[in-house]
């Protein structure tokens, strides 16, 4: 395997976990796993009712047989210490990072400086487009779940970077591959037949063609695109497909000035984010009655348009126009 393909098996099992969650008991399955790999960091054995981020991280490790170069721990800032011991650790938090990095957190970060507090979380880097990362994390509201954050943003106390070339067994192609056409983020036609459980199957799921819209790219997968898709559009795509089936981008993101203003009535879609950049948590909001309360720039933050739950209320998070409608 190349070491772009190691560092994708990881991402591709941290993806296969999400949805994972105390409520049902559906993360028992990666804290059981955590404890099945002897020896135990610390000797301590998991409880299902403990904090589970850093758990979730070495699951991974073990899933994929790299505990060697991916340290397994409980605890995020015993896992720092691991990390550094390897000579593998990256405190700069302004590092643009790579898919497979493991990322740290410091919820008390001011946002001056480099940080070098303690840190209070951790997860995976999913894959980087332009200067949002894109992560998957154990515990996060309780469940394993995505991020968005910006390189070099508040609250990122630095990067645990596992050796992934050393387990390689064969080179990366030297050839660049083609720039790809779309981006996440972009409302696209989908015109195909299939969808796939990761970007690199060899077998997919028969779905329907419609409007979706494109959440992440891999640029070397075989399935480059991954869709989710659109409400009302006619489409049952989620999960990675080909190029060939992406037809042009059926819509363009509007503008909150165009789209949304101060004082309306919308519906919203999804969760809504603390922090424009998407970083900071994020609120369950699927299918609330909400209205707009402030607009920032779209062309600095993803989710720009702040809602809460009455007019003129208290803000309690942010939003995309993709996630509201109009009441």
């Amino acid at each position: 395997m190349t070491t772009e393909q190691i560092r994708q098996k990881v991402v591709e099992k941290m993806r296969s976990w999400i949805g994972c969650k105390e409520s049902n008991g559906s993360h028992k399955k990666i804290i059981d796993l955590y404890n099945s790999h002897k020896p135990l960091a610390r000797g301590y054995a998991v409880k299902y009712t403990d904090a589970w981020c850093a758990t979730t991280v070495s699951a991974a490790s073990i899933a994929c047989g790299l505990t060697d170069i991916m340290p397994t721990e409980c605890g995020c800032d015993a896992m720092i210490k691991l990390y550094q011991n390897l000579g593998r650790w990256e405190e700069n938090d302004a590092y643009r990072p790579s898919p497979g990095d493991v990322i740290f957190y410091d919820w008390d970060d001011n946002g001056i400086g480099d940080n070098h507090g303690s840190s209070d979380h951790v997860g995976v880097v999913d894959h980087v487009s332009g200067n949002t990362i894109t992560l998957i994390e154990g515990n996060k509201s309780n469940a394993v779940g995505t991020r968005e954050i910006q390189v070099n943003g508040k609250y990122i106390r630095g990067y645990g970077l596992p050796n992934y070339a050393s387990k390689a067994t064969s080179e990366s192609h030297t050839e660049k591959p083609a720039t790809l056409k779309h981006k996440a983020g972009d409302i696209v036609k989908f015109t195909g037949s299939t969808h796939y459980k990761s970007s690199d199957a060899s077998s997919g799921v028969s779905c329907k063609a419609g409007t979706a819209k494109i959440t992440a790219v891999f640029e070397k997968g075989k399935h480059p695109y991954h869709l989710i898709a659109e409400k009302g559009g006619g489409s049952t795509v989620y999960g990675w497909v080909d190029t060939k089936d992406i037809g042009e981008t059926s819509q363009a993101a509007p503008t909150a000035s165009a789209s949304f203003s101060v004082g309306d009535k919308v519906k919203v879609r999804g969760s809504v984010h603390c922090y424009g950049n998407g970083s900071g948590g994020d609120a369950n909001r699927d299918g609330s009655t909400m209205y707009v309360v402030g607009l920032v720039s779209s062309k600095t933050y993803r989710y720009y348009i702040g809602v809460a739950d009455k007019k003129g209320g208290a803000r309690i998070g942010w939003a995309e126009p993709s996630q509201l409608s109009h009441c």
